[in-house]
């Protein structure tokens, strides 16, 4: 197949690849972990804990390293496609090698090394696609490239569901067709990799001295702060605050596909009004649907998918219009962009594991038990005002500073 000029359909591919071992893998793999081999949830969530904080220190890191193989990206790409896929494989389908806690750890290093390594080589050659398009070129392949990445984040939630249908082995199928899709990602971009002509990557601290960049960075990591505490608690709302034990899978899909239909459109949008007063009315909505759950009571589900779409529509602006924004400025200061990407996927991590290391804490402290038929209504207070109010409040927060970021072209 010869790769067309424009050929942006392969860039939905690959974002549906890395998406898929994203989200996904920390909704599977514990429960299989936990259901196949007894290994306790607690110690499941310290290395998952443990993980991503490792992701922290390592993405700047691999940032570095994918700038200094810019001339071969194609293969280094290639190489951590197939660690991935086997680390995906040995994690789903291959009996422990090692205790099952240490070969959960050790798998799972795998794929998120090589998941973080290859999104920042994806969004830094996205930067030099899309000075090849015309128009609003970054805006285009974000459209692409986002659209693709969440039908990733869908399939892949629901996949181990419908294969368990028909296999008796869902999750080793599973893996089978992550490793299938990891092929076709390589196939299709195998001629996307070959424009190496930028200038070489000034490094962290030219890019930190660019003060739209830095406050491109400030706001990611407050505005991906809401959905990372939403995520940990989603769950827990479902079972806790509208007692609706079942509806977990059914509302975390609506909520995806909702920021799948809605990223083309974000994106349309903002190519004919401008990015930024886009993604701040997308950022009103998100105030206004998570406000909403402030108000719900048990048995509210059709109301609370209400939720869901308003709150996943919003996510589509956040994740189409913010990643290109700040591959716009990039393309401005470091043309190159994968050190600059490095950093984006430090702050974009940093939020889960911050999330998770503080709203369980306090969930637990105020007396709430997962799994109860009854929590004490102090509890059920604290969980809904963690899951919808603190969210109301960094979003309320990372409007007022993106209202006030001047983004002309060329300012520094």
């Amino acid at each position: 197949m010869q790769t067309a000029p424009h050929n942006l359909p392969a860039y939905a591919v690959f974002a549906a690849l890395l998406a898929s071992a994203g989200l996904p893998i920390y909704i599977h793999a514990p429960k299989f972990f936990v259901d196949e081999y007894g290994v306790s949830l607690a110690a499941l969530g310290s290395v998952l804990f443990g993980l991503r904080l490792l992701d922290v220190v390592q993405d700047p890191l691999l940032g570095r390293l994918s700038e200094r193989l810019r001339n071969h990206r194609g293969l280094a790409v290639a190489i951590a496609c197939g660690l991935m896929a086997v680390s995906m494989y040995a994690l789903f389908a291959i009996p422990p090698q090692l205790p099952p806690l240490a070969w959960f750890a050790v798998t799972l290093t795998g794929v998120f090394s090589s998941f973080s390594f290859l999104t920042i080589c994806f969004y830094a050659q996205g930067v030099a696609k899309a000075a090849t398009l015309p128009g609003a070129g970054h805006l285009s392949l974000a459209r692409w490239r986002e659209t693709g990445g969440l039908l990733g984040v869908c399939v892949a939630s629901v996949a181990p569901v419908g294969l368990g249908a028909v296999m008796g082995a869902p999750f080793a199928g599973f893996a089978v067709g992550f490793a299938v899709l990891a092929l076709a990602a390589v196939w299709v971009m195998r001629n996307e990799w070959q424009q190496v002509d930028t200038p070489a990557a000034p490094g962290f601290a030219f890019v930190l001295r660019d003060p739209v960049a830095r406050m491109l960075l400030l706001i990611a990591l407050l505005n991906a702060a809401p959905v990372a505490v939403s995520s940990t608690l989603f769950l827990f709302y479902v079972e806790g605050a509208l007692q609706a034990p079942g509806w977990e899978g059914p509302l975390l899909l609506l909520f995806f596909l909702a920021a799948a239909a809605a990223a083309p459109m974000w994106g349309f949008l903002a190519e004919r009004h401008g990015a930024k007063p886009v993604l701040l009315g997308a950022m009103l909505l998100a105030v206004v649907a998570f406000g909403g759950a402030l108000f719900l009571d048990a048995g509210d589900v059709a109301l609370f998918a209400l939720v869901c779409i308003g709150s996943g529509a919003a996510l589509g602006a956040d994740l189409t219009l913010l990643p290109a924004m700040f591959a716009t400025r990039m393309a401005l200061i470091s043309p190159s962009a994968a050190e600059g990407f490095g950093l984006w996927s430090l702050v974009s991590k940093f939020t889960l594991a911050f999330a998770a290391v503080t709203l369980l804490p306090i969930l637990q402290t105020s007396g709430f038990n997962s799994g109860a038929a009854v929590n004490p209504e102090s509890a059920i207070r604290t969980l809904i005002w963690l899951y919808a109010g603190v969210p109301c409040i960094l979003k309320l927060l990372t409007i007022g500073l993106l209202a006030a970021t001047r983004l002309e072209k060329g300012k520094r």
